[in-house]
């Protein structure tokens, strides 16, 4: 990747993001991988499977004591909260019923953001537009730490608080970055979550309210699975701004693991990534990868040279908006 210029302590990059050329190049020469783009027929029953099963579990977590509450929310419901909220970074691309039916995306992402507690997906949806468009745009990619996160969390003790923080940064940071209007879907998502919220609380008390939350905030914090979050786009190395990974965490989010598949055609739902990498080998396997999310959560701590500041930024001009 040409064009490195030093502002701050982020790489800036005075280049388009590669995934739209290398697009082209593997269209051009892989024309079946177009085959593999639409809906994931099996998606929305794994999907509502996990949502009833974490209903079940907050019938079983009511009588139980509070130690018992937090531990099976951090090894069991906050798994598969996380899960959903990469279910639901799938469902944003249209992958649940197709991108003729945008709406039943939608209302299906509602649907899969009621075990996680607090409203999510419309947000989501709304931000992770511009993450894809603008890969690293200055004000534009609220997936990039701010100027503060990669001052102040630089050393190996603030860098574990800034992993255990991640849930709030994440919430936080877009006010903060790209405000933008709240849409008539984050006002239904949220009558819908809170709605359900006040039925579970009503049925069951108010311990199954918090292991859904705590799950949520725990496994999206310092976890294995929350590895993802440093894996796809901190520079472990020069020039690469994204990174996929292959080790088997991946059966469990919906391979959000195959990031630079994924950025390359994020219209291609996760269970047909591997197939992209088959297909199109020898632009992936030369490439940088993880095989192990705990091995890159303990580079992110204890090596100096990677932080919040280790990601690649460029400016983009933005372009009209829609949800």
């Amino acid at each position: 990747m040409g064009n490195h210029v030093t502002r701050g302590d982020f790489e800036w990059v005075y280049t388009e993001q590669p995934h739209t050329q290398r697009r082209k190049e593997i269209l051009a020469k892989y024309p079946e991988i177009k085959a593999l783009m639409g809906p994931d027929p099996h998606l929305k029953w794994i999907v509502s499977g996990m949502v009833f099963v974490q209903f079940l579990a907050c019938y079983l977590v009511k009588d139980l004591s509070w130690k018992w509450v937090f531990f099976w929310a951090y090894a069991f419901g906050g798994c598969i909260n996380h899960s959903l909220t990469l279910a639901i970074h799938d469902i944003s691309h249209n992958v649940a019923f197709g991108n003729k039916q945008a709406k039943w995306n939608r209302w299906f992402a509602v649907f899969a953001n009621l075990p996680i507690g607090i409203p999510y997906s419309a947000s989501f949806k709304k931000y992770h537009i511009d993450h894809h468009r603008y890969l690293g745009g200055d004000t534009l990619d609220v997936d990039i730490p701010t100027d503060f996160e990669g001052w102040f969390f630089c050393t190996p003790l603030r860098k574990l608080l800034w992993l255990f923080l991640q849930p709030l940064f994440y919430s936080l940071r877009p006010l903060y970055v790209n405000p933008k209007a709240i849409t008539q879907m984050e006002i239904s998502n949220a009558l819908v979550q809170f709605s359900v919220d006040l039925i579970i609380h009503y049925l069951w008390g108010l311990k199954p309210i918090i292991y859904l939350i705590a799950g949520t905030i725990l496994c999206m914090g310092l976890h294995p699975i929350s590895g993802h979050f440093i894996a796809e786009h901190y520079m472990f190395l020069k020039g690469y701004e994204t990174y996929s990974y292959y080790g088997p965490l991946n059966w469990l989010t919906f391979n959000v693991g195959y990031h630079m598949e994924h950025h390359d055609f994020p219209s291609i739902p996760g269970c047909k990534l591997p197939m992209v990498k088959k297909i199109a080998a020898e632009y992936y396997d030369n490439l940088p990868h993880h095989q192990s999310w705990i091995r890159v959560l303990w580079a992110f701590v204890f090596d100096d040279t990677i932080g919040p500041y280790s990601r690649v930024k460029r400016l983009c001009k933005r372009a009209k908006e829609s949800y």
